[in-house]
């Protein structure tokens, strides 16, 4: 709707738009006022347009459109300056407008636009017209683009279809694939089920032939056992056999060849004091004497330490060690633990050592000290004392077991006397031909 205020038929001036100005009519508005803009002077700029004057038309356009459009609007004067500067640059389409005859070649947005600027007559129906014609133009362009889209989405769902297909068709031939696998996978199962079950079966069977094996080893393990036991009680015999068809060979050999070997190292230190308290025969030898008997007045150790002694009595221990050729073996962790075990172990083996020092000085006698090395942390660093033999056992071996080997080692006949208070190493010893004395005993000779 046009509305006419204070103006003539053909003033132009006086019309008004009853609607907002188009986007498009707006934006060629701006551009017409951005270029006409560095052609003004700052005094003929309004006063809100003064601090843009030295912008580049296009920075103009972007920063200072909104505040060019009001200043177009609402002053008169500076519309008309710039309507000058328009009709400059465009008189062509300036005079057309004036005649009321606009280009029809010209675009309905620039004519919109150069009308709103000069406002000619009936510039307010190009201006409405141009929005129309750019609406019109909008909505063909988006008609355009919908069909476009439309197009564009039929093609994509045509292809979509076509892909389901194919899909469907590639799921259809997988499916028959895995219907045939599971169909093999299920005779396999069947066919190993059967295998599970043979082999179950032939696993019973062969669980009662070793059932049964092992029974008949079981049987022949213990005949052998019998048998083995049977053959060892004749190896027993025969080995009793044996030892007194060599005792008869010994005995059969020269009595005074055999005291020589074993004998001799006595024999050479002995007194004739002791000579005849042991009863020692004659050296010429009879055929009477080479009989083993127990001869009057011959004495052994056994006989000495039952002369008027208690077994608890130290002077026994004198009278062992004053035998030709005495050794003396002493169990040194069981004779310390028995007299000192609240000392350290180190100080144990110095005490017990020093002691035996002073007993091997005063009588002579051969001395051996025999420790377990299962109780060292580290190997120790020794200087046995004089006249003393310091030994500790191997790893895996015991103290016990080192004695009894010291005391095998020996020829029969020569005095050995163990100190030990070990039940077992005391039987031991004594089977062996060694004379046991307690630790306690020991200890009070020591002390």
């Amino acid at each position: 709707m046009v509305e006419t205020a204070g103006g003539g038929p053909g003033d132009g001036t006086a019309e008004v738009l009853d609607r907002p100005l188009p986007d498009g009519v707006r934006r060629r508005v701006v551009q017409i006022v951005a270029d006409a803009f560095g052609g003004l002077t700052m005094a003929e700029l309004p006063a809100q347009l003064r601090q843009y004057a030295r912008f580049a038309p296009n920075r103009r356009a972007k920063f200072a459109g909104n505040a060019m459009a009001a200043a177009l609007e609402t002053e008169p004067v500076f519309r008309q300056r710039i309507g000058e500067k328009f009709r400059e640059a465009q008189p062509e389409l300036a005079g057309a407008l004036d005649s009321g005859s606009p280009p029809p070649a010209a675009d309905p947005l620039d004519v919109a636009a150069a009308a709103y600027v000069l406002r000619p007559a009936d510039w307010v129906k190009l201006v409405t017209a141009a929005g129309e014609e750019a609406q019109r133009a909008d909505a063909e362009r988006a008609d355009e683009e919908s069909r476009a889209e439309l197009e564009r989405l039929r093609a994509e769902l045509a292809q979509a279809r076509e892909h389901t297909r194919a899909e469907t068709e590639r799921l259809r031939a997988e499916l028959e694939s895995a219907k045939r696998e599971s169909e093999a996978l299920h005779r396999k199962l069947r066919a190993a089920l059967s295998d599970v079950r043979r082999g179950e079966a032939a696993l019973r069977k062969a669980r009662a032939e070793a059932d049964a094996a092992r029974a008949e080893a079981q049987t022949r393990v213990s005949a052998a056992e019998s048998e083995s036991r049977r053959l060892k009680a004749r190896l027993g015999e025969a080995e009793a056999s044996l030892e007194a068809t060599r005792r008869a060979a010994r005995e059969g050999r020269s009595v005074e060849d055999m005291r020589v070997r074993l004998l001799l190292d006595t024999l050479l230190d002995a007194t004739q004091g002791l000579r005849r308290e042991l009863a020692l025969p004659p050296v010429s030898v009879r055929p009477a004497e080479t009989v083993d008997a127990v001869e009057p007045g011959r004495m052994t150790p056994k006989d000495i330490a039952a002369r008027a002694l208690s077994e608890h009595d130290p002077a026994i221990l004198d009278q062992l060690l004053a035998l030709p050729q005495a050794h003396l073996v002493v169990d040194g962790y069981n004779v310390t633990k028995t007299g000192y075990p609240q000392m350290p172990l180190e100080k144990q083996r110095l005490r017990l050592l020093g002691q035996l020092s002073a007993l091997a000085a005063q009588t002579g006698a051969e001395v051996t000290c025999v420790f377990d090395g299962a109780e060292l942390a580290a190997p120790v660093l020794l200087a046995p004392p004089r006249g003393v033999r310091v030994l500790f056992s191997k790893p895996g071996v015991t103290a016990d077991e080192l004695i009894r080997q010291l005391v095998r080692a020996e020829p029969p006949g020569r005095p050995v006397i163990v100190a030990s208070t070990d039940r077992e190493v005391a039987d031991g010893v004594a089977r062996a031909g060694a004379r046991p004395v307690a630790s306690a005993v020991l200890l009070k000779r020591l002390s």
